[in-house]
């Protein structure tokens, strides 16, 4: 990772204590074996600070591999070649300078601990430099993994959206063709209601999420349509908290569930039934219900495909994972009908 990119100052800062620590322990291990803990110290540091600093900036005076933010091939050796004894060389003067001593008389007065010490600076900025490497490059790769992994579930929830949208639109034409055989003047009301219907579905449908508030305008949207076809047997209340109004929720979520709880609950009742569509909090979940007071939950497990609960269970599978949850069940009021419950974790507000 480079020093002023990706997490900028602090990666840089990052880097640089975890140099100082391994010279501490280089400077402990010298001084050890010949004393002087001090200027031991010094040396460690400077020298191996100062071989750090060329080959980490010196990265940027080569092209490097975006994957790494290292120089590609044959550069990344040319740097070390060129910082590691420059930054030697620099960091011996530092430490020169504190003792008042010259590191190079050890050259001519015992040139091979001159080059033990030498060698010892080459093997570790080798290595650390190494370990920055493949530290950046593994980073490099998950990065590349979670944005793939992203675009896939962005990708997948757009098809799910596409399969949605016809499915509604097919059942709702399919509707306002027997109306229009049994009763004009209501199925031009209803198509009225349809066209206002999708010119406002149809924008909010390109987007992954939209508030809790556009959604219930949504479904009552649909509701309006549902019951210019039901008439009176159709009874529906959707509500929700207004504190709740801007927290984000898949778009057309809850539009599958209210389709079945009247196609499979309300409709096969000669006197209809109510329908509700609620939202409430619970802990750090956000929970919507579709409760209808219809068929009960034998007929729609036994129905058709089962396209909608399906669809609604693979968009929150893709978006929240296991964390957000679809359950059936039969109300226990003893009203009848089929229960729909939705949770999904608070953690996203539009």
């Amino acid at each position: 990772m480079p020093p002023f990119t990706d997490n900028g100052p602090l990666s840089f800062l990052r880097h640089g204590l975890i140099v100082a620590a391994f010279n501490v322990v280089i400077a402990i291990g010298l001084s050890l074996r010949n004393g002087e803990a001090d200027i031991q110290m010094v040396y460690s540091q400077a020298i191996g600070l100062s071989i750090w600093l060329f080959v980490d900036f010196g990265r940027f005076a080569f092209k490097r591999d975006p994957r790494s933010n290292w120089p590609m091939g044959w550069r990344r050796w040319v740097l070390l070649l060129v910082a590691i004894p420059v930054g030697y060389v620099i960091g011996a003067m530092i430490g020169d300078a504190y003792c008042g001593c010259s590191k190079w008389d050890q050259l001519s007065h015992s040139p091979r601990l001159f080059m033990a010490y030498l060698f010892m600076a080459v093997a570790f900025s080798t290595g650390i430099s190494y370990f920055f490497y493949s530290v950046g490059h593994r980073q490099t790769l998950e990065q590349l993994v979670a944005t793939a992994q992203r675009d896939a579930a962005e990708n997948q929830l757009k098809l799910l959206s596409s399969q949605l949208e016809p499915h509604m639109l097919f059942n709702t034409l399919a509707n306002l063709r027997v109306l229009i055989g049994m009763d004009p003047q209501r199925a031009q009301l209803m198509l009225d209601h349809l066209v206002s219907f999708m010119r406002s579905t149809l924008s909010a449908s390109r987007n992954m999420l939209h508030p809790l508030a556009d959604e219930f305008a949504r479904i009552n949207d649909y509701l309006a349509l549902m019951k210019i076809r039901m008439g009176e047997r159709l009874q529906t209340e959707a509500a929700f908290p207004t504190e709740l109004g801007e927290l984000a929720v898949p778009t057309l979520l809850l539009q599958p569930l209210v389709e079945n709880a009247i196609k499979h609950g309300l409709e096969p009742h000669v006197d209809g039934g109510h329908l509700r569509v609620g939202a409430r909090r619970e802990g750090n979940d956000l929970v919507l219900s579709v409760r209808d007071t219809g068929a009960g939950l034998s007929t729609v497990a036994n129905d058709g495909t089962h396209f909608g609960v399906n669809q609604v269970r693979e968009r929150l599978a893709t978006l929240y994972g296991p964390s957000a949850t679809l359950v059936l069940s039969t109300p226990d009021d003893g009203e009848g009908g089929t229960l729909a419950t939705v949770r999904i974790p608070l953690n996203r507000t539009v």
